[in-house]
């Protein structure tokens, strides 16, 4: 199954922009959560459990999703050293293990999206009584 795969050490140095991209990203997104968070315990009033829910929910996934893009990235570096050290074959399997970590991320960040706007038609029913 394996044995005419062969790629590159450029093959897996073209992720290095696209993860290092996404992990600004899902940080990003982190920080926005935490300072909602603070900010809703800063005022001082009362927060529907639903919210606290779905916030939690978020910052789990959102955790999932930054360790699957650091562990995306460092198989990425990893499948470098095999193929570099002459490894083709091992260090390929381990490229498909990275790319399959990257779409676990990316999969995980649509989760979080939709949470998001879930959270958001919250507060706008919220806003309409």
């Amino acid at each position: 199954m394996f044995e005419n795969l062969h790629i590159s050490l450029t093959t897996p140095a073209l992720l290095f922009p696209a993860i290092s991209l996404l992990l600004l990203a899902y940080t990003n997104r982190f920080f926005s959560l935490a300072a909602l968070i603070r900010s809703l315990s800063a005022e001082g009033k009362p927060v529907h459990s639903g919210q606290l829910k779905n916030l939690r929910r978020r910052i789990v996934i959102i955790r999932r999703m930054q360790e699957a893009g650091v562990s995306s990235f460092a198989l990425c570096v990893l499948c470098m050293i095999f193929i570099y050290v002459g490894f083709n074959k091992t260090g390929s399997i381990i490229f498909g293990s990275s790319l399959l970590l990257l779409l676990y991320s990316l999969v995980l960040s649509v989760l979080e999206i939709r949470i998001s706007v879930d959270a958001l038609n919250y507060h706008l029913q919220e806003l309409d009584q």
